[in-house]
Order: C-alpha cells, then structure tokens, then sequence
C-alpha cells in the first residue's frame, strides 16, 4: 500500500494500515509521532515521489524492509532517501510500532535493481 499511496500523497490510505494506537519513529532522533500526524508532514511539501520497496523479512509479528525514494518538492528540488523500516503488527495485521532509519543525498540516484 506504501508503494501506490506515497507518489500520489495519500494520508488516508497509509493511515489505515496502522493501529489506532501505532507509534512511529521517523528517525531515531525524532520523537514518537501518530502515523498520520508524521505522514500528513511528510507528504505536505512533496510535489512527487518515485519510491521501490524491498521485499520484507518477516518474524512472527516483526517485520523489516529496504526502501528507495527519489523525492521533489514543491519548489523544484530533488532528493534521494534510502532507509529501512522495522514494523511490528497486532493480531489484525495493523502496525502497531514503525521505527525507521533512513539517509538523503540531494539531487536523483537512480532506484537500485532490488526494489520492486
């Protein structure tokens, strides 16, 4: 869902894939954030978004997966941002925990092989 929301922005589809008690860690600098409020800030000042997936390693109710986004802000500048997400799920497969660690570089790398 991840992959089709973030180009096209969409806070409410993201948002349902998390409890409504879901903490997200954007950074491990960052305080914990409700998924929407984080998502709502994050997606406001992109104009578009290119963004691959790895395939996730699953562990019981943990999972983990490599992302790649080449962002563009709504004035003009590009960024790439490669991280990771570490997850964990409830009984109804909502996230219920996001933490993420992530690096940018200005300007576009291109999207690597192994992301879908």
């Amino acid at each position: 869902m991840w992959s089709r929301a973030w180009p096209e922005r969409d806070v409410e589809a993201v948002s349902a894939l998390y409890s409504d008690r879901a903490v997200f860690y954007s950074s491990p600098f960052r305080s914990p954030q409700a998924p929407r409020e984080y998502v709502t800030w994050a997606f406001e000042d992109q104009a578009e978004a290119e963004c691959r997936f790895g395939e996730p390693l699953v562990d019981g109710d943990r999972a983990a997966v490599d992302w790649w986004a080449v962002l563009t802000a709504r004035d003009g500048s590009v960024e790439s941002i490669a991280g990771t997400s570490l997850l964990r799920f409830d009984t109804n497969g909502c996230v219920v925990e996001q933490r993420d660690v992530w690096s940018t570089e200005a300007g576009r790398r291109e999207l690597p092989d192994w992301a879908s």
